[in-house]
This record gives C-alpha cells, sequence and structure tokens, in this order.
C-alpha cells in the first residue's frame, strides 16, 4: 500500500495472550504488553519529548525487549530510529549522529556514559531502565493507545550505520515497507 506505517503493522494481529518475549531472568512479554508499553512510549516521545514525524531518534543500550519497545514506539511515532551498538565509542556515535542528524536519543542507562561524552550538541538524551524520576519508564503517559503516524511505504523508517572499521561509518536507509 501507499500507507504504511511497519510498526503498527508488525503489532497488528496477534493476540494479547500470545508471548513476544522471554528474557534472561524469566519474565514473558505478551504481545498486549509489548503493544501497552509501546503505546505508552509513543505517547511519551511526542508528548513530553516533542518528537514530530520525520525526527531522528537514537536508540542505543544491549538488546532487551524495553529496547525493541523504543524502536516500535519511535517508528509508530514516524518517526527514523538510528540504532547503534551499545559498544560504540564516542568518537563514532558523534560521527553517527552528525551524519544522521540525532536531535533524541532513548539510552539504556547502562549504555549513557560513552554517550554523554561524545558531547553531541543539541542531542537530548533520555535514558530508561534506572530510578530518577525523569526516566523514560518511570514518567506519567496516558494509557490509551497510540494512533500510528501515518507514514507513506516509502518514508525512511531506519536507519542502520556500518561499524567504520574501514573509515568514516556509512548510514543505510530502511523504508517502511522494508522492514
Amino acid at each position: 500500500p501507499d500507507r504504511l506505517n511497519c510498526a503498527a503493522e508488525l503489532l497488528t494481529g496477534p493476540p494479547d495472550d500470545r508471548p513476544v518475549f522471554h528474557t534472561p531472568t524469566g519474565d514473558t512479554w505478551t504481545y498486549g504488553t509489548l503493544r501497552a508499553r509501546v503505546d505508552r512510549l509513543a505517547h511519551l516521545l511526542t508528548g513530553d519529548l516533542g518528537v514530530v514525524p520525520g525526527n531522528r531518534v537514537l536508540l542505543r543500550g544491549p538488546t532487551t525487549p524495553w529496547l525493541a519497545a523504543c524502536w516500535l514506539a519511535v517508528l509508530k511515532a514516524g518517526a527514523v530510529a538510528v540504532t547503534v551498538l551499545a559498544q560504540q565509542r564516542p568518537h563514532e556515535l558523534a560521527t553517527m549522529c552528525e551524519i544522521a542528524r540525532v536531535e533524541h536519543a532513548l539510552c539504556d542507562i547502562r549504555a549513557v556514559d560513552d554517550l554523554a561524552k561524545a558531547e553531541i550538541p543539541g542531542l537530548r538524551i533520555t535514558t530508561y531502565g534506572g530510578d530518577a524520576p525523569d526516566d523514560l519508564l518511570n514518567r506519567e503517559a496516558p494509557g490509551t493507545p497510540y494512533t500510528a503516524v501515518r507514514t507513506a511505504a516509502d518514508d525512511v523508517a531506519l536507519i542502520a550505520f556500518t561499524s567504520g572499521t574501514t573509515g568514516r561509518p556509512k548510514g543505510c536507509m530502511h523504508f517502511h515497507r522494508d522492514v
């Protein structure tokens, strides 16, 4: 179709009680849980954080259900997810943020130090997974469904970077239809 929001598509269909994630600590997220958390995060992104469609949002942290929920929320809000490895160093992060014109970052509290050290001008870093009152997961948000932004199928959904081991990192853009 001409209009497609891949996050909405990925979250539509499976029953609420169907498991989607099993964690090493024994937690299980169902599709119902994931949908509710993605909607809550999307409300926070577009409300508290001021993210608008087309904004680039850096996602940094270990691979967890919360990182996946952030990724889906960014896409559902019509923004562009800029995915980076948790192991990337400050100078690499600065280069990637410059290339992708990143203004916002959602970062697992365990991976925030190198991102802060990158000193990226104008970057608004929001952490998750911590105890602080301003932590993304501790903020108040509407408990209502979030209506996905009506993105075009050929709108950019995510930018994934090469490692840059042989030179300057390169960003590869992926469209909603590609996901």
